[in-house]
């Protein structure tokens, strides 16, 4: 291709009959240029519009994947978070009868010493009955002594 300055020098150098020729020359080389440049724009505006456009879609991919991740590890921590309140919920209904237990235990111990205490006492009467026994037969063994003598 030529330069713009040759085109210049050719244009002084040639006669004038050449002139004509040389500026029919210049527009079309001119035009071809402008076309080329034109073209060139163009298809930069149409790259740029492609880029942008699988730049979009690539975020989009990106997105949703980012998305299906998030889902698929939520479900697991919301399956987790559901267990862990139904062991919340078990773990109170266990406290309570824990409590219900303990406090039945409680008053069975309480039953159990009053039982034991009971025996004890009876079994303390029983003695106390036993030595007023030997006392009374004591006692009227020395009676029946002295009546006799």
């Amino acid at each position: 291709m030529s330069s713009p300055r040759r085109l210049q020098a050719r244009a002084r150098v040639n006669p004038s009959s050449e002139t004509s020729r040389s500026d029919v020359q210049s527009e079309s080389l001119e035009s071809s240029l402008l076309r080329l440049v034109n073209d060139h724009q163009n298809s930069a505006i149409r790259l740029r519009e492609h880029t942008e456009k699988s730049k979009k879609e690539a975020i989009k991919s990106a997105s949703r994947v980012s998305d299906l991740l998030v889902e698929a590890v939520n479900g697991g921590v919301e399956e987790c978070f559901v267990n862990e309140k139904r062991i919340e919920v078990e773990i109170r209904a266990l406290k309570t009868t824990i409590k219900r237990f303990a406090k039945q235990t409680d008053q069975w111990l309480a039953s159990t010493h009053a039982i034991n205490n009971a025996i004890k006492e009876i079994g303390d009467f029983e003695n106390w009955m036993k030595t007023m026994e030997l006392d009374c037969k004591s006692i009227a063994a020395a009676i029946s002594n002295i009546h006799q003598s």
